[in-house]
């Protein structure tokens, strides 16, 4: 069952879903129609039928309910873990430098639980425990920053074009004309 907003349903809802496929068993070992349970129960026909389909293949164990198919997700000692390995840095487990990346951290999470995120599932895990995205600040190695304050404090102020300055009849006005 799918739902718009990307909800599901509680665990009183899936009990009371279970329930009805139960209900369904009973119809089917009585040798009702699935258009007949379908009614009775209040469910699509479709479902009726994939009920009955999983029942003979598998008996009542094959209609029961799998779960929630919502990701996989990582326990409190889990997540501790993992920060404790994100905070070690990509060095220490095998990357070539010192970028965590989306996928980085995804692999990471598969090697250490063998669990299986998606690239947005890994985003939206680390944004719900404090992480953010941080672009690196790139500079060259050979950079100067005294020379550049230096170039900025004395050649600067000589190559920039010096600015026009309003006359009559230019749009550099500082008060609107009076009519």
């Amino acid at each position: 069952m799918r739902y718009a907003q990307g909800g599901g349903l509680t665990d009183a809802g899936r009990a009371a879903r279970e329930r009805i496929r139960l209900q369904a068993v009973e119809r089917f070992e009585g040798g009702e129609m699935n258009r007949e349970i379908a009614t009775a129960l209040r469910v699509s026909e479709r479902s009726v039928e994939r009920w009955r389909r999983q029942w003979r293949e598998r008996g009542e164990a094959g209609v029961l309910s799998k779960g929630s198919p919502g990701r996989p997700r990582l326990g409190e000692k889990q997540i501790a873990r993992l920060e404790r390995e994100l905070e070690r840095g990509p060095l220490v487990h095998g990357w070539a430098d010192q970028r965590w990346t989306l996928a980085r951290v995804k692999t990471l999470i598969g090697r250490l639980f063998h669990v299986s995120y998606t690239v947005e599932g890994t985003w939206r895990l680390l944004k719900r425990h404090g992480w953010s995205w941080q672009q690196p600040i790139r500079r060259a190695i050979e950079r100067d920053d005294a020379a550049v304050e230096l170039w900025k404090r004395d050649v600067w102020p000589r190559v920039r074009a010096p600015r026009r300055h309003a006359t009559a009849g230019s749009s550099l006005r500082t008060k609107p004309a009076s009519r």
